[in-house]
């Protein structure tokens, strides 16, 4: 069977770029700054970082996409030209746009152009339309994979093409948080605080516990263990092979605010699940390991999303993450000795013991998961390294200064 399944993953960061190419991504998404969904994270890119993601791409022949998909005002066309620009000049993929000011002017330029999920695609006429600025068009997150299939049986009986020439990509979601609001189209952070998710300024007050108050008589009750707007993420990964089977080619995880060892075990996860499909060995139960793993990094409970016809959306009974695991954060890297495979971190808070599972992430390292072994000081081996202890710790991968440590335990403690 013909491998021609893409795995996007997402970037927030370098340390998530190299998280996901460790995980086996063939594309990565990511934002600059401003103009993109993830315009509040603290974790985007600067324009000076777009050479080093595009060549970090190339290094590991990963497709790059730059997301420019906001609503876009006249004061932000500057920018829009500057930043395309410098996504061109470094050889970035594509631009992941919705505004027909940046279609265009990416267009104008030679770049690749992917339609956003922003842009609410449901039907066939309109990916006929959109056929005629991008190569790839991401559908909305409110489809059935029936509709998806009718869609993606229409491309190729009537060869649907995009700029390129070759037949037009069809985009979904396959993994991770899911708004309320129609293919996140929403206007309450907007209306509340005047920061506008359309402008990828959301602050997710959605995500909030709320109360209903009786306006005849003023009482109020608080609704319990239920997050009335705030929706499970999604997870396809039982029924991958259905939605493998509808004829999608990109599978988009989604988690650009999240940390890099959320990117590598999801991503692992839909890898591992994607080339067991086209082996012909994908079964229910594997899927069920791969579901149980990504149990123990960010997610709000899973659920299927519209993708079987679900009517109503299943909504979280937490405010957080549900995962199973919890990473606390312990030092930094100080040194790596290579001729011994040691790495020596500085213990800034809490403590290690031999025994324990870690966490290290760092922009270059991405993310190293292991259990500790053996440890070190300057007293010799030890037990437990504690606060303002330098401590050495067994490891095949080389760290860096600029790395951090984490103890994972359990979300019970």
């Amino acid at each position: 069977m013909k491998r021609n399944v893409e795995i996007m993953s997402p970037a927030g960061g370098f340390d998530s770029l190299m998280a996901a190419i460790q995980g086996g991504a063939n594309s990565i998404y990511f934002g600059v700054d401003q103009l993109n969904m993830r315009a509040r994270a603290t974790m985007n890119f600067t324009l000076d970082d777009i050479p080093e993601v595009a060549k970090i791409c190339k290094e590991n022949n990963v497709r790059s996409y730059l997301t420019l998909n906001t609503i876009v005002y006249d004061h932000d066309l500057t920018i829009i030209k500057t930043v395309t620009n410098a996504a061109k000049a470094a050889g970035i993929t594509a631009i992941i746009a919705a505004d027909q000011a940046v279609i265009a002017y990416a267009r104008s330029v030679g770049m690749e152009v992917h339609i956003s999920t922003q842009v609410n695609v449901t039907n066939i006429e309109s990916v006929k339309f959109y056929s005629l600025f991008a190569d790839t068009i991401v559908l909305a997150r409110e489809l059935s994979l029936v509709q998806v299939k009718k869609i993606t049986d229409t491309i190729k009986a009537e060869q649907i093409k995009g700029p390129s020439g070759r037949l037009i990509e069809i985009e979904i979601f396959v993994h991770g948080a899911l708004c309320m609001a129609v293919s996140g189209k929403c206007y309450l952070s907007l209306h509340t605080h005047n920061s506008s998710a359309n402008r990828g300024a959301c602050i997710q007050n959605c995500r909030r516990e709320y109360k209903v108050t009786d306006r005849e008589e003023g009482h109020e009750f608080a609704i319990e263990n239920e997050y009335i707007m705030s929706a499970k993420d999604l997870c396809t990964i039982d029924f991958l092979d259905d939605v493998l089977d509808s004829g999608v080619t990109v599978l988009k995880i989604e988690g650009r605010g999240k940390g890099p060892e959320y990117v590598k075990t999801v991503t692992e996860c839909y890898r591992a699940a994607v080339d067991a499909y086209f082996d012909g060995t994908y079964t229910k139960e594997k899927a069920a390991v791969w579901k149980e793993k990504m149990e123990n990094v960010y997610n709000r409970g899973f659920w299927s999303g519209y993708y079987l016809g679900q009517k109503l959306g299943e909504w979280t009974d937490t405010a957080g993450s549900k995962a199973k695991q919890r990473k606390v954060y312990l030092g930094k890297g100080n040194n790596y000795f290579n001729k011994v495979g040691v790495g020596e971190f500085l213990i800034e808070t809490h403590s290690l013991k031999k025994g324990d599972s870690i966490l290290i992430t760092g922009p270059k390292t991405g993310v190293i998961e292991t259990v500790v072994e053996e440890l070190h000081t300057s007293h010799g081996p030890v037990e437990e390294a504690v606060k303002g202890d330098l401590c050495g710790i067994k490891l095949d991968k080389v760290i860096r200064k600029s790395d951090k440590l984490y103890k994972l335990v359990s979300a019970e403690i």
